[in-house]
């Protein structure tokens, strides 16, 4: 099973953040947290890396699908999409989405599948667009 949806941007970290909000909206998805991992490892670490941003992304129809059918996959909510910064190219820019089948693939709840099918489909969308954006 593929871990998740992958598009690499050429294009600035800031702008790639804005434009992997406006794709997830595009969608249904609003953003839930955000953890600055790049930020938080400095603090706690003292320890150097490129910028990594988790988006905790939620949309409130299919979380509440999910959740109607098993309680527990709350646990594995929200959708996480990485925005980071390619560290071997200058310029580059990583964004990555979880792949939503890994909730089917720890329960065996009927219907999940076709919720996480659903989610599937969107987030891909979302990665999709951002590919073939072009900011103005």
């Amino acid at each position: 099973m593929q871990l998740g949806y992958t598009t690499t941007l050429q294009t600035t970290f800031d702008e790639a953040v804005t434009r992997t909000r406006d794709a997830l909206a595009e969608q249904g998805f609003g953003v839930l947290t955000e953890i600055d991992v790049q930020a938080t490892l400095k603090k706690k670490l003292d320890e150097d890396m490129e910028r990594y941003l988790i988006l905790g992304a939620c949309n409130p129809t299919l979380a509440h699908g999910a959740l109607g059918v098993d309680r527990q996959i709350g646990l594995l909510l929200p959708c996480n999409v990485v925005v980071r910064d390619d560290a071997e190219n200058a310029g580059t820019v990583i964004v990555e989405a979880m792949n939503p089948d890994i909730m089917v693939a720890v329960t065996d709840a009927p219907g999940l599948p076709e919720v996480a099918a659903k989610a599937s489909e969107k987030l891909q969308a979302a990665i999709s667009a951002l590919s073939a954006t072009v900011p103005s």
